[in-house]
């Protein structure tokens, strides 16, 4: 079995409460995981306004398609443009 983690650290400049933060992170969150086959969460950055730390986790047995996969994820995050900058690391574990 191989787990397939992204780590998201975005960038949200228009967020000026941890209420729209919040409400931009649910949005997020609700879309990636209606439209893919992941598990995401907030893993950090709970008390800035202006940053989210989100992690995506999935698994299965095939490298290429959780790296594929997480692609997919990571690009429609970008593509929703709900974040002005976005960095990203991306690790497998084989367990």
């Amino acid at each position: 079995m191989i787990i397939g983690i992204l780590e998201l650290v975005l960038r949200l400049p228009d967020s000026h409460s941890l209420k729209a933060k919040r409400q931009v992170i649910k949005s997020i969150k609700d879309k990636v995981r209606n439209r893919f086959n992941v598990s995401m969460a907030e893993v950090g950055d709970h008390d800035l306004w202006q940053t989210a730390r989100l992690g995506v986790c999935t698994l299965g047995n095939d490298r290429a398609h959780l790296n594929a996969r997480l692609d997919q994820v990571l690009n429609f995050i970008e593509g929703l443009h709900l974040a002005s900058d976005l960095e990203f690391q991306l690790d497998f574990l084989d367990y």
